[in-house]
């Protein structure tokens, strides 16, 4: 039997599946220990209720997911518009150092990805997907590079990143604790702010930060901002890709804008952009936009190649571990400070930035506040990674395409 499900009632079903995950979530302890996204929990469990009416014959249900790419496109927006180049200043050598070595990450990742696709005679499209895309990308990135990615051919490309950014969520979260414990232990390090009153001193997170309260015109205005953003950075990605033939998505062209124009507007009048509107319009849409994509997505295809791309993942972790331990906490002063980054850089380097605080704040409640690594990591794990990071994943989809 076919069940087709028109736009509005797919609609409807990705906000059901929000509010299922958010529910299992509240319920389940496990899931919220790692920060395992409430459209990720709902989508997987609606997506496994489909996969087996399919496979008993009982009912093939099909999706009308046509907006699915218009919140993409929004979301991807608001993080651009999030990508105050003033941030940076604030956070000084150790916000650079760290920034940098996000770039560098999604380079390898993508190497790691690509390489071991090939070795397994995997299209190497697929190791772009379980390189940088779903490790320091996440949902929000597989979801968006994947329906590209299938668009140019590849079967699956959408379930696999998904299916790999879970396990790498899952991944960032076991393993970020260990490694700053370990670094702690070994070299001996202490807080030098344990006399801070940890629930006032830590700084918010930038995405975080109001302005003005929420009214029907100052929503208005934010909405204006990345409309404005939306429409003219899908014109030039469409014009790039027809003169350059260099494959650039509308949503990485719209964010590239919306990063310029936030720049600009900061210069101009710093009082536009307000981000509490812009965030919660943000989550809105990423919320939508995942569950739509998760709820839809083929587990029987992701089934298939199981094997490899678990083997793929291990090495990722493997990886991850090894430069956080050995490089990146030396790099950035090997102190209490350095370790407490390494934990956050393993959570959303595997994950996403809610796994990075989510390390962190257990790290913090055990040997004492951290006010460097709740500055730094929020900052470049929450939008500023993706300056470095989209370059890199569509360079790769190209050389590959």
């Amino acid at each position: 039997m076919l069940i087709e499900l028109n736009q509005v009632t797919t609609i409807f079903l990705a906000l059901a599946v929000f509010m299922i995950g958010s529910y299992l979530n509240s319920k389940i302890k496990i899931l919220e220990k790692y920060c395992i996204p409430a459209p990720v929990v709902g989508g997987l469990l609606v997506a496994a209720v489909l996969t087996i009416l399919r496979g008993l014959g009982l009912a093939e249900v099909t999706l009308d997911t046509s907006l699915q790419g218009l919140f993409m496109l929004t979301f991807f927006t608001t993080v651009g518009l999030g990508a105050s180049f003033a941030l940076v200043k604030l956070g000084g050598k150790l916000l650079v150092i760290y920034w940098l070595a996000c770039g560098f990450l999604a380079l390898v990742q993508s190497a790691i990805g690509i390489s071991l696709a090939s070795l397994l005679k995997l299209d190497p499209l697929i190791g772009v997907m379980v390189g940088a895309v779903s490790m320091e990308g996440g949902h929000g990135a597989a979801t968006a590079f994947g329906t590209t990615i299938e668009e140019m051919g590849v079967e699956g490309a959408l379930s696999i990143g998904l299916a790999a950014a879970t396990v790498g969520l899952v991944a960032g979260g076991l393993i970020g604790g260990p490694i700053v414990k370990h670094l702690i232990n070994k070299y001996n390090l202490k807080s030098t702010e344990h006399e801070l009153d940890l629930s006032s001193s830590k700084p918010k997170n930038p995405l975080s930060s109001f302005a003005a309260p929420i009214t029907s015109r100052v929503f208005m205005v934010q909405l204006f901002v990345i409309g404005f953003c939306m429409a003219l950075g899908s014109y030039l990605g469409e014009w790039f890709t027809t003169v350059t033939e260099f494959a650039l998505p509308g949503y990485v062209s719209a964010m590239f804008v919306a990063v310029i124009v936030r720049n600009l507007l900061d210069r101009l009048n710093e009082n536009v952009i307000e981000m509490k509107t812009i965030g919660i319009i943000g989550d809105i849409t990423l919320s939508i936009f995942l569950s739509m994509a998760l709820m839809s997505i083929k587990l029987w295809e992701v089934a298939e190649l199981a094997l490899p791309l678990l083997l793929i993942i291990l090495v990722q972790v493997l990886f991850i571990a090894f430069f956080g331990i050995f490089v990146l906490f030396r790099l950035l002063g090997k102190d209490y400070d350095a370790a407490v980054m390494v934990g956050g850089f393993t959570g959303h380097g595997l994950g996403a930035t809610p796994n990075a605080m989510a390390n962190m704040e257990a790290i913090v409640s055990k040997y004492g506040q951290s006010q460097k690594a709740y500055l730094v990591v929020p900052i470049v794990g929450a939008f500023l990674i993706d300056v470095f990071a989209m370059p890199i994943i569509i360079t790769s989809i190209n050389m590959f395409s």
